[in-house]
Formats: C-alpha cells, sequence, structure tokens
C-alpha cells in the first residue's frame, strides 16, 4: 500500500512546490513599502521659475546613497549636484544648478525603505512651459529581474527552512521523542536548516544587487556585499547565521545523544533541550520581525514580539505537520507513530491555531487600517487569500482530529492482535528449538556407534566434515533468522498500512500538507508587498498617483468620426488613453471603417491642449503597429484637467481632416 502511495506523494509535493513557485514568479518585483507622499515641484506642475531644490517626502523613513536622487533635464543630462539632504528621515532633498531653462525635467529616486524593501520612482515637472524630452520614466523595477526573483525564491525557501527545522523538532521533543531515532525525520530537519542556512546565505550575497543595480553580475561585488552588511538587514542576515550554528548543535544532541539516554537523564536533557530551543528559535523569527514589515510604522515596540509569536505559531503548526506527514508514511515498521504521539501533535497544533488567530488579527488591523483596504488594496486580496487558505486549512485539520481519535480506539484491539502473533510466533519457536534438540540427541547417538577401534582416522574426517557441516548450518540458520525478520517487518507494515484510520489520517494530514505549501508562498508574496495602511495613505497625500479606480482617473477611450472628403475617406478614429492621468500614460489608436473594418492611412498625429493654462499643443506621433493600429509609450501630461485631443487623419496625398474631442485626465 505505502509503495502504490508514496509515488503519489511525491508527485503531489511537486505539484504543490511548482505551485507556490508560480505564485512568487507572478508577484513580480517587490512592491514599495515606502511610498512617496509629497513632491516640491509636485508631479506634473508648471512653475514660472526654477527651483533651487527638489524635495521628496516618503510614508516611512528611507535611506539613499548619492546616485539614489536625481533629477535630468530634457536632454536627459543631471542637473543636481548629487548630494541629497536627509538624515534617514522621511523627507529628502537635492539642490539645483543655477539658471536652468524652460522644460520639462525628469525626477528619478530608488531608495530602501526602513522595512528593507527597495523603492524606486520618477515623475515629471516643468519650468516655464512642458516641452519634449528624451528621459523615460520607465526604468528598471527596484527589485525586479532576474534579481529579483532570485531574492523572491530565497525568502520563500528561508521561510521554509525554518518552518521544518523549528516545526519538526519541536514535533519530536514535545510529541514524540521516539522519532529522534527515526532517519527519515532527521533527515527532514536536518534538511531545514540545511535550506534555511543556504537561502540566508544568497540573500546575504544578492542584498547589495536587490537594492542597488539590479544587475546578476553585481552579486558578488564586494563592495556591495559590505555596504549590505552595514544595514539593517544584512546585521539581520549575519545575526541570523550566528543562531543556525547554535541551531546546529541542538540538531546534533536532539538526533544524536538524546535517543542513548536513560528515561531519567533523558528528562533532564529534554527540559535542556526545550529551554535552548526555543530561545534559538525566537532569536531566528526576531531577526525578520526586526528587519522587516514589524519594525516599522504603528506601534512597532508591539508589533516586533507580536511577529515573533505569529512565526513561531506557523512554524510549530505546519512544520510539525510536515513531520507527522513524514512520519506517517515513512517510519520504519517497528517504530510507528502512536496514537498518542498524534493526540499530543493535535493539541499543540489547536494552540498554534489560537496563537495564530490572535496575531494575526491584530497584524490585519496594523497594516490595513481599515476594511475597505481588504478589497481596495492588493495586500488586503493576498491577505483575503490567505485568511482562505487557513480557513481550509483548519477545516482538514478538524478531520484529522477525528481521524486521530478513532486512530486511539483501535490501538488497543491492534496490540491484542500483534500479543496474540507474538505468542504463536514464540510457540512455533519453541517447538522449532525442540526439533533442534532431538536432532542433536540422534547426531550424538550416531557418534557414538561409530567409535570403534582403529577408526580414529575415519573419527577425525568425521570430525571435521561435522565442523564444516555445523558452519553452514549457522550460516543458513542465520539467513533463516533475517528473513524471518524481513518477512514479520513486512506483515507489520501491511498490518499498519491496512489499519482504515491510519490511512485516513495519512491522506488528511497530506491534504493539510498540501495546502500549507501554497499558504507559505503567499505569505512569502505578502512580506513583499505594500501594506494597504501605506498604500491608502500614499492615495490620500498624493491622488494623482493613485491606482486608476477613482472617477478622476482610469483608461479614456474617444471615438472621432472623420471625413477627409476624398475616395475612402469616411472611418472612425479611435484613441484609448492608459491609465488617462498625470506623468506617463500609453496610446493606443485605431482606425476603421464605417463597417468596423480596420484598414490603415498614410499618416495620423495626435496633439493635446489645456486652454485654461494656455498648454500646447503637445504633439504625439504614434508608431504604426499593424493595419489599423498606431501606439505611442510615456506620453507626458503635465497637470490634471481638461483637455482637447486632437487627431489629424490623412487619407491621401491632400485629404486630410483634424477632429478632436475633450478628456478629463488626472
Amino acid at each position: 500500500m505505502t509503495q502504490t502511495i508514496a509515488p503519489r506523494v511525491r508527485t503531489l509535493v511537486l505539484l504543490l512546490l511548482a505551485a507556490a513557485c508560480a505564485l512568487l514568479a507572478g508577484a513580480g518585483p517587490a512592491s514599495a513599502h515606502a511610498a512617496l507622499t509629497g513632491s516640491d515641484p509636485g508631479q506634473g506642475t508648471v512653475v514660472d521659475k526654477a527651483p533651487a531644490q527638489v524635495s521628496l517626502t516618503f510614508s516611512e523613513s528611507v535611506s539613499m546613497d548619492d546616485d539614489s536622487l536625481r533629477v535630468l533635464d530634457p536632454k536627459g543630462e543631471r542637473v543636481d549636484d548629487g548630494r541629497p539632504s536627509g538624515t534617514g528621515g522621511t523627507k529628502y532633498t537635492v539642490k539645483l544648478h543655477a539658471g536652468l531653462p524652460d522644460g520639462t525635467y525628469t525626477v528619478t529616486y530608488q531608495v530602501v525603505s526602513a522595512d528593507s524593501h527597495p523603492v524606486a520612482g520618477a515623475y515629471t515637472f516643468s519650468i516655464g512651459a512642458p516641452s519634449e524630452t528624451s528621459v523615460s520614466v520607465y526604468g528598471p523595477e527596484a527589485g525586479g529581474g532576474a534579481v529579483g526573483w532570485l531574492y523572491g525564491l530565497g525568502r520563500y525557501v528561508s521561510y521554509a527552512g525554518f518552518t521544518v527545522l523549528v516545526g519538526g523538532a519541536a514535533f519530536v521533543l514535545a510529541c514524540w521523542p521516539r522519532g529522534s531515532g527515526v532517519r527519515a525525520v532527521q533527515r527532514l530537519v536536518v534538511s531545514g536548516w540545511l535550506a534555511l542556512t543556504s537561502a540566508t546565505l544568497v540573500l546575504l550575497l544578492l542584498r547589495g544587487s536587490y537594492t542597488g543595480s539590479g544587475k546578476l553580475g553585481d552579486v558578488f561585488d564586494l563592495n556591495l556585499l559590505g555596504e549590505a552588511l552595514q544595514t539593517k538587514t544584512g546585521a539581520a542576515l549575519v545575526s541570523r547565521l550566528l543562531l543556525l550554528a547554535a541551531a546546529a548543535l541542538f540538531v546534533a544532541v536532539l538526533f544524536g545523544a538524546y535517543d542513548k539516554r536513560e528515561d531519567e537523564e533523558k528528562r533532564d536533557l529534554t527540559f535542556g533541550l526545550a529551554v535552548g530551543g526555543a530561545v534559538v528559535a525566537a532569536g531566528l523569527a526576531a531577526t525578520w520581525a526586526m528587519s522587516e514589515h514589524a519594525s516599522v510604522g504603528l506601534q512597532a515596540g508591539i508589533a516586533m514580539p507580536v511577529d515573533i509569536v505569529h512565526l513561531l505559531a506557523v512554524a510549530t503548526w505546519l512544520g510539525g505537520l510536515t513531520a507527522l506527514l513524514v512520519a506517517l508514511y515513512r517510519a520504519p515498521a517497528d517504530t510507528p507513530v502512536a496514537a498518542s504521539a498524534v493526540r499530543r501533535f493535535s493539541r499543540l497544533a489547536f494552540g498554534s491555531v489560537i496563537a495564530l488567530v490572535v496575531t494575526g488579527t491584530y497584524q490585519s488591523w496594523r497594516q490595513l487600517g481599515s476594511w475597505t483596504a481588504f478589497t481596495d488594496t492588493r495586500y488586503g486580496q493576498l491577505l483575503l487569500v490567505k485568511i482562505g487558505l487557513v480557513a481550509v486549512l483548519v477545516g482538514i485539520a478538524y478531520l484529522s482530529r477525528r481521524w486521530t481519535a478513532q486512530l486511539a480506539e483501535a490501538v488497543p484491539a491492534i496490540a491484542r492482535q500483534r500479543e496474540k502473533e507474538q505468542v504463536g510466533a514464540s510457540d512455533g519457536r519453541k517447538t522449532a528449538k525442540a526439533r533442534s534438540a532431538e536432532k542433536a540427541r540422534s547426531a550424538e547417538k550416531a557418534k557414538a556407534a561409530e567409535k570403534v577401534p582403529g577408526a580414529a582416522k575415519g573419527a577425525g574426517q568425521g570430525s571435521g566434515g561435522g565442523a564444516a557441516k555445523g558452519t553452514g548450518t549457522s550460516q543458513r540458520d542465520a539467513q533463516l533468522a533475517r528473513q524471518r525478520a524481513a518477512v514479520d517487518a513486512a506483515r507489520q507494515k501491511r498490518q499498519r498500512d491496512a489499519d482504515p484510520h491510519r490511512f485516513g489520517l495519512r491522506r488528511s494530514v497530506l491534504a493539510e500538507a498540501g495546502i500549507a505549501v501554497v499558504l507559505l508562498a503567499v505569505t512569502t508574496v505578502l512580506t513583499q508587498t505594500e501594506p494597504g495602511r501605506t498604500e491608502e495613505e500614499a492615495k490620500a497625500a498624493n491622488p494623482s498617483s493613485a491606482a486608476t479606480t477613482g472617477p478622476s482617473s482610469g483608461a479614456v477611450t474617444l471615438d472621432m468620426p472623420f471625413d477627409t472628403g476624398g475616395q475612402n475617406g469616411k472611418g472612425v478614429v479611435r484613441v484609448e488613453l492608459d491609465p488617462a492621468r498625470v506623468g506617463a500614460n500609453d496610446m493606443h489608436l485605431y482606425v476603421e471603417r464605417p463597417d468596423g473594418k480596420a484598414f490603415d492611412i498614410p499618416e495620423v498625429k495626435v496633439a493635446f491642449t489645456q486652454e485654461a493654462k494656455d498648454i500646447g499643443p503637445l504633439p504625439v506621433v504614434p508608431d504604426h503597429i499593424t493595419t489599423g493600429h498606431w501606439s505611442a509609450s510615456g506620453v507626458q501630461i503635465p497637470i490634471a484637467g481638461d483637455w482637447e485631443v486632437a487627431v489629424t487623419v490623412r487619407t491621401s496625398d491632400i485629404d486630410q481632416v483634424t477632429v478632436s474631442k475633450n478628456a478629463q485626465i488626472g
């Protein structure tokens, strides 16, 4: 039965891991956890004279270097002095060169927020009047690319390793001490330690490139590594490595000397391991709590201890669940998981769930701040997915508790059956011994009959033959004993696997573990997503940069019929502007005949004008993509307001017309 199920288990686990990696891959670059809440000059504004400096205000403390804040002129030349001023707070300024000419200027920034995540962005402002610019506000995303993907994968592996290490050790120490001698459980916990250690080293190497250039080639740059070690996150990663050295000693004692001790010594050692293990586990959890979300923002002094408890509860529940799954499927026949051990883990898991509910409720309130953030922010949406997965996991855990109760009731009957079988086997062994003794007496009588004068040589030869025969018999007896032991172990394994209660428990625990893998992936993505409270504060402080879901922003579509007066001169031109807000926009333009079929024309141009501010026309020449489709990216809208969108359509060398419509942008 186990041989049939094991491949399915491996396949299911691989599929779940693939799904988890897909979640990570689809998460994209790490979202900004510090948001730009203000700037001077403001985004898209037109100022009469050149400002002396540019200032940026963020929602939380950030750190930056000389290249973190740059101001570029329309030709892409840097016009700031390269020395941002600010002392690790939320506001930074950089001085500009004197006598800047009129035109559109681009401000770019790339900083590291206090919760360790890179934050990058750009916007434009104009002096005198907007102008064309060769600078694209679309650059490489902070924390994106191959380095960002690897960093996200490293986060997932580190969380998984921590969960397996802490939860597996807790399961053995608190629920199933006999498991310290089971090789499969040993390998599981050691694998967790190796995964966490390897992932921590990789994260440390990637850190400099992740928050800086984003290039794989910079991973082994010693200067970047030195800079990373001086940051809060770098110190947390180094501290994690030191704590993992202590964890290695804990694992060596738990799976080495622990199982060989006498009961009294084992009790004392259990107390020492429990205290030492709890300290090391809490220290490892603190390396996340003191360097990420919990360390900044509202009530950080309370949030960090709460986060430590939350991480320990997750590890105890999900890591212990993984250890139980391995024990149910891979434990030897002579060391099955006892029903009492499953009951103890059930109680431990229930306590962990209570801790998760309490700490999770506090964290949700702290990170979201409002009910609407559940649906209006990406963090809230991911949190809803996590809550749903936890609810399903608790439901399956309830089924596991029922199987555990039934297994406990079935254990006495199984034990009595095994006792009968052992008694029968003992009687069989006694009968075999009696037959062997009878054979030995017959051999002695035969030897005594052969003792006649002059037969010394024959007797010697007989003695030698008897010794050889005795050696061969002992070898056969040993081989038969090994075969009987193997058959007995296989019989016990078949009996154990045939138990419907144990089989049901296996299936429910396997389902729990599968959901736990996906849950861990969602949790990892949550740590890389901007908290809902921060996102909503940024929207309130800077509405023009908010997501395009409000009434004043969103994709704009304008349909304008035209007639150039020539042959085939009638049609409809459709202009789509997305996200139709201040800053860079994507524009798509479609030309169709009156019957709705797309067709090409020799030339099409677009211009944006705002008469109220005497801005424009700002010309845009889109690129031809395919039949009847033109496109332009990075279309700059300097200020919000009512804009006239004029489209010039030319259907022949002499036939053209300009049509226009107004649209609210920004």
